[in-house]
């Protein structure tokens, strides 16, 4: 695994463990960079730790909430409305559209119970809002593009080995 510093290994090596303590088996983590992916529900949050400045890190989670959807003005109102509501975290749009919700905290002054309210809420609120979203406004879960994009690879696949 490639660190941009020693601020974001250390991060890393700090709540490698506290991570999986507190999310067991919906935890799981990238060999290649230093990023954890926890499922609740309907929801998939990744939680990654990046460089901030030569000697500081952070930990910024992010879970997609609905894909497809209509960026209409009413859900863009609906949206910012819910911001202002929000403890911890807010609501985004990607440059593809996606909406997404996330929160990112400071890596050296992080501790457990800080961790587990970050990553939580996040995946909570994703979990929560993604059908009501696609209720009222349409698109897709981000979970249920992430599933049809896995059968769509494993068919891929499928079919690349049945003409070998």
């Amino acid at each position: 695994m490639i660190f941009e510093n020693d601020a974001q290994k250390g991060t890393y090596e700090k709540i490698l463990p506290w991570m999986q303590e507190m999310f067991g088996e919906f935890v799981g983590k990238r060999m290649e960079i230093p990023e954890f992916g926890v499922r609740v529900g309907s929801a998939f949050a990744q939680t990654a730790i990046y460089p901030m400045g030569d000697d500081d890190s952070v930990i910024s989670t992010r879970a997609y909430v609905v894909t497809g959807v209509d960026l209409t003005p009413d859900l863009m109102h609906f949206l910012l409305r819910e911001n202002d509501r929000m403890t911890f975290g807010a609501f985004g749009i990607d440059q593809d559209g996606d909406v997404f919700f996330e929160h990112t905290i400071v890596g050296s002054t992080c501790d457990k119970p800080e961790l587990k309210t970050s990553v939580s809420s996040v995946v909570l609120i994703a979990d929560e809002y993604d059908d009501l979203i696609v209720e009222k406004w349409g698109g897709e879960r981000a979970i249920d593009r992430l599933r049809d994009d896995d059968e769509a690879s494993e068919e891929a696949t499928e079919e690349a080995g049945a003409t070998s």
